[in-house]
C-alpha cells in the first residue's frame, strides 16, 4: 500500500491510500462506492482548529463541571497518573509482546506492575487471586458470573439455573447473569433499603447458582444483614458475587471477602481514579477467593524463585481467555500509580471522605427534599423530587435547571424503584465550597418550584439545544458532520 497524491475533477488537492496499479473504481465494490465526489467544504486548518475548540468549550468535563452523579462516580483523574501512564515503556508496549519468545525479558517492568497490582487488590478486598484481563466492570462481571457456572460445573450442579439480585442493584447485573445463561430472580428492599431477608429466604433452594449484591447498595445503604444472607446462600452451595461499584465507600474499613463473598469486580474509574464516559476506555478486574482460583482466565503472572515475573498459561480447568492477556494496561498503569501515591492510609482516608461528603449534602437537603431511607448512607445517597412534582416540577426539570447553573446534573429516575428519584454522589474529591455551591442551586431550584414551575419548562437556556425529543433521540439516531462556512 502506497500514498498517493492525485488532483480530483474539481481541482481539489489531496492524498488516498492505495495501489497505484489497481484502478481506483477496482478497490471499492461498485454498489458501495460514491457516484458523485463528496460534498466536503473548503476550510483552513484554522477553521477547523476553531470550530472543534469551539465545541469543546460547550462540554461538560469534570475538569470544568461539578459532577454529582449517582452511582457512576465521576471524580476527578489526577493529571500525574495520565503522566505515568504515557511514559514510554508502559505507552509503546505492544499488547501481543508476551506471545513472543522473548517478551517476558522485554516486559518485566509491565508484568511487575500487573502483579503488585494484584497482590494489592489482594489485600484490599480479602480475596486470593485476581485476574486484570476484563476490560469495563460489566465485562468483570460476565467473567465473574463465568467463574461461578464453571464452578458448578466442575462439582456437577446441573440444576442450579438462578441467580438472585435485589432490587437495589446495577442494572448490567440481571443483564451479565442472564448472558452467562442464567434466569434472574429479583429480591425487593425493605422500609430501611436493605435486602427482604424473608423474601429471599423464600426463593433460596437448591437451583439457586448465587446472589448478586451491591455492597453499599445502589441506595447507597450498607446492608445490616449481610452475614445471615451470605450463610443462606452458602447453605445451598450458592456462589455470593459482590458487585464492586461502590467499593470507594467501604475501602480499608472493610473487605468483600471477610463479608462472605466468593468472588467480586472492581471498576477502577469508580475507586482508583482512571477515566470513566464515552463507553470507555474501562477496566473491570475480578477477584476471587480459594474454591474459585483455578478457575481465573489465563495467562496468569506468576513471580518466579529467581525473582523474575513470568506468564503461567498451566491452568487446565481455567475458563480461558476474556480479553488480550494486557487488558486495557494504561487503565491499569494509572490505578497503579494512583495506590502508589496514596498508600494504605490515603486509600482509607478517600473512603473517609466519600462517606463525609455524601452525608453532608444529605443533611442539607434532606427537608427541601425527601431523603428515601433518614439514615446514615454511605458514598451516595437517593432523594425523591415527588414534592416538587406535586407543583408540576419533576426531576428532569430540576436537572435541566441544574445545568444552567454550570452544574452536571445528579442521576434522576434511577434506582426505578424511587419515584421522581435524583440520585447524588458528590465522591471524596470535592470541595465544601463546591459542594455549598451544589447545595444552594438545589434549594433554588425547589424555590423556584414554588414561586414559578411553568419556567422549568424553559430550562436550560445556555444550551445549543434546550428540550429534545430524548426518547426519540436514543431511537432515532442521527449524525451528521458539518463546519462554519469559509466563505
Amino acid at each position: 500500500m502506497e500514498l498517493i497524491f492525485e488532483k480530483s475533477v474539481k481541482g481539489r488537492r489531496g492524498f488516498r491510500f492505495g495501489n497505484s496499479d489497481v484502478p481506483t473504481h477496482a478497490q471499492v465494490p461498485s454498489k458501495y462506492a460514491r457516484k458523485d465526489e463528496a460534498p466536503l467544504p473548503e476550510v483552513s486548518e484554522l477553521d477547523v482548529v476553531r470550530h472543534y475548540t469551539h465545541l469543546s468549550q460547550r462540554n461538560f468535563s469534570i475538569d470544568t463541571h461539578f459532577y454529582p452523579l449517582g452511582s457512576c462516580t465521576m471524580k476527578y483523574n489526577p493529571k500525574f497518573t495520565e503522566t505515568v501512564a504515557r511514559l514510554a515503556g508502559f505507552a509503546d508496549l505492544h499488547p501481543l509482546l508476551p506471545q513472543l519468545a522473548t517478551g517476558e525479558k522485554l516486559t518485566q517492568g509491565a508484568l511487575q506492575v500487573l502483579y503488585e497490582l494484584e497482590q494489592w487488590m489482594c489485600e484490599m478486598t480479602g480475596f486470593s487471586a485476581f485476574t486484570l484481563q476484563p476490560l469495563a466492570g460489566a465485562h468483570g462481571e460476565l467473567t465473574g458470573i463465568m467463574l461461578m457456572a464453571a464452578y458448578h460445573k466442575a462439582k456437577g450442579n446441573a440444576k442450579k439455573k438462578y441467580v438472585i439480585i435485589p432490587d437495589s442493584a446495577h442494572g448490567t447485573n440481571p443483564a451479565s447473569a442472564a448472558v452467562a445463561g442464567y434466569e434472574t430472580i429479583s429480591i425487593p428492599s425493605n422500609k430501611n433499603g436493605g435486602m427482604d431477608v424473608e423474601a429471599l429466604k423464600s426463593v433460596v433452594n437448591d437451583e439457586v447458582a448465587g446472589l448478586m449484591m451491591t455492597v453499599p447498595s445502589t441506595y447507597g445503604v450498607f446492608e445490616p444483614n449481610i452475614d445471615e444472607i451470605a450463610e443462606l446462600i452458602h447453605s445451598i452451595d450458592g456462589i455470593m458475587y459482590y458487585d464492586g461499584a461502590n467499593l470507594n465507600a467501604v475501602l480499608g474499613r472493610c473487605r468483600p471477602g471477610d463479608l462472605g463473598f466468593d468472588v467480586m469486580h472492581i471498576n477502577t474509574h469508580k475507586t482508583f481514579t482512571t477515566p470513566h464516559g464515552g463507553g470507555g476506555p474501562g477496566s473491570g478486574p475480578v477477584g476471587v477467593n480459594a474454591k474459585l482460583e483455578k478457575f481465573l482466565p489465563i495467562s496468569r503472572v506468576i513471580k518466579k524463585s529467581d525473582g523474575a515475573y513470568a506468564l503461567n498459561y498451566e491452568y487446565p480447568d481455567s475458563i480461558g481467555y476474556i480479553a488480550s492477556f494486557y487488558g486495557n494496561f494504561a487503565l491499569l498503569v494509572r490505578a497503579y500509580a494512583y495506590m502508589l501515591m496514596l498508600g494504605k492510609e490515603g486509600l482509607q482516608e478517600t473512603a473517609d471522605h466519600a462517606v463525609l461528603n455524601a452525608n453532608y449534602i444529605t443533611a442539607k437537603l434532606k427537608g427541601p427534599y425527601k431523603l428515601c431511607f433518614d439514615r446514615l448512607c454511605m458514598h451516595e445517597s437517593v432523594f425523591s423530587a415527588g414534592l416538587q412534582a406535586q407543583r408540576g416540577v419533576h426531576a428532569i426539570d430540576i436537572a435541566k435547571f441544574l445545568i444552567d447553573q454550570q452544574i452536571h446534573p445528579p442521576t434522576v429516575y434511577f434506582p426505578i424503584s424511587v419515584s421522581e428519584a435524583i440520585m447524588i454522589e458528590p465522591t471524596e474529591t470535592e470541595s465544601k465550597q463546591t459542594m455549598d455551591h451544589f447545595v444552594q442551586k438545589m434549594i433554588e431550584a425547589d424555590e423556584l418550584s414554588k414561586t414559578n414551575p411553568l419556567v422549568f419548562k424553559e430550562f436550560p437556556k445556555t444550551m445549543p439545544i434546550s428540550r429534545p425529543d430524548e426518547v426519540k433521540a436514543a431511537r432515532d439516531v442521527k449524525t451528521s458532520f458539518f463546519l462554519p462556512d469559509a466563505t
